[in-house]
């Protein structure tokens, strides 16, 4: 299993970061449907999931961070 970030999207294709830092980019057809930026994706089994609890975590973790840097 490996988990990708939503890095942008590009008309009709998609750039993932994968958790090594390449980055990769598909057609966004490939992809879960209402996919935004940010997003962590799971490859799994030749298809990809959207991880809503991981990018909850990593949304919350940055809001925390950005929350620090402004107090």
């Amino acid at each position: 299993m490996k988990k990708f970030t939503l890095d942008r999207i590009e008309g009709a294709r998609a750039v993932l970061e994968c958790e090594n830092g390449e980055c990769v980019s598909l057609d966004i057809t490939s992809l879960p449907q209402n996919i935004k930026e940010g997003d962590v994706l799971v490859f799994e089994e030749g298809s990809y999931f959207l991880d809503k609890l991981e990018t909850e975590r990593r949304k919350e973790k940055i809001k925390n961070m950005m929350s620090a840097l402004f107090e």
